[in-house]
């Protein structure tokens, strides 16, 4: 039995929304949908699968061309299993490097606000340090 989804019917199985849905087809990302013969997108089981894994790792924050990758791979399943994890660990070096900023930012951000001795915006520490990157203590953000 063969499975066809209307744009909007793949909008409710996947969670994604429509006009998500058609620009991941125009990117290249979902296939192209067949047509019905008043012109609407129909999909089939393999499209909905095809993007429930676009949304889950998008919601793991992959990035669109490591997704393009990702895909191209699930579909030669005899290939070895390490470039798809070359791409996941490059992907967790992204996210331990942002977290690294993220924690500076934060480190910063509380010492200007604990430095500010809540007068007057002239004499504002937030102020200052916001008009002269110099007043941080650090300046890799």
């Amino acid at each position: 039995m063969s499975v066809a989804l209307t744009i909007g019917m793949l909008a409710r199985e996947t969670g994604v929304k429509v006009p998500t849905i058609r620009f991941y087809e125009q990117i290249g990302l979902l296939g192209t949908a067949a047509r019905t013969a008043s012109n609407r997108r129909v999909y089939d089981l393999l499209a909905l699968q095809r993007l429930r894994f676009i949304r889950h790792a998008r919601e793991l924050g992959f990035p669109v061309d490591a997704i393009r990758q990702l895909l191209v791979l699930t579909d030669n399943c005899e290939r070895s299993c390490a470039e798809v994890d070359a791409i996941a660990t490059a992907h967790l070096d992204e996210i331990n490097s942002r977290l690294v900023r993220l924690q500076s930012l934060k480190t910063e951000i509380g010492r200007m606000i604990s430095d500010c001795r809540r007068g007057r915006v002239g004499e504002c520490r937030i102020i200052a340090v916001l008009a002269d990157h110099m007043h941080c203590v650090n300046t890799e953000h």
